[in-house]
């Protein structure tokens, strides 16, 4: 069995189809999308590749977004948290300097979709994003990149420049064999409805985001 450099097994391009993307604020772009064989979870996780309109030195790393999916903030556009504005904001600088997004099917931190929902019911009796979690019985976060580690391998990307404001994306990553060459800080996307969660990430898990003090 074929490893990867991080000892995983090698998983294989499944499907690769072109999609053109619009956004709901009029913003186009075309996207290569990838499935794949033999992803360590079983998910159904997805790699989206964009050429870049900006010429890239051959020796340079390519820009990676990993994208946790969130069917409130990336499809309904629910502003309690920032992954809605982080993945519309990620696709664009993709489609200027070239790169990929996986987009990687961890609703909630790996919790799935029911769980979230529970979370954030608690998270208005008071707890913050991580102790809501725990309190449901989950890990604070249980996002495992093992797979998104195997679906950059399999279309040749070993070291990347990771579009990122999570320091465990680039741990993770590294310790699975990706080189990690520069994490690239994303925007502060602060509503008054995700302030508290924004400021939580920053303060529980070190996340590199200016948002102000309560």
């Amino acid at each position: 069995m074929a490893l990867t450099a991080g000892g995983l097994p090698a998983a294989t391009v499944r499907t690769a189809v072109t999609v053109p993307l619009r956004f709901s604020d009029g913003y186009e772009t075309t996207a290569r999308v990838h499935t794949f064989h033999a992803l360590v979870d079983g998910a159904e996780h997805l790699l989206l590749s964009f050429e870049g309109r900006r010429p890239r030195a051959r020796e340079s790393a390519p820009l990676v977004r990993l994208h946790s999916e969130c069917l409130t903030g990336d499809v309904f556009g629910s502003e309690r948290c920032d992954c809605g504005p982080q993945l519309r904001e990620a696709v664009e600088r993709l489609s200027e300097d070239g790169g990929a997004l996986l987009y990687l099917r961890q609703e909630g931190r790996g919790i799935g979709l029911y769980a979230k929902l529970d979370a954030y019911a608690l998270q208005d009796e008071g707890l913050d994003t991580y102790e809501a979690n725990t309190a449901l019985g989950h890990g604070e976060d249980e996002r495992d990149y093992s797979a998104a580690a195997q679906m950059l391998h399999a279309v040749g990307i070993h070291r990347l420049r990771l579009l990122t404001n999570n320091p465990d994306k680039v741990a993770q990553l590294r310790a699975l064999g990706v080189e990690v060459a520069d994490a690239v800080a994303t925007g502060v996307h602060l509503t008054d409805a995700n302030a508290r969660y924004l400021r939580a990430k920053r303060d529980h898990t070190g996340h590199t985001i200016d948002v102000p003090a309560a």
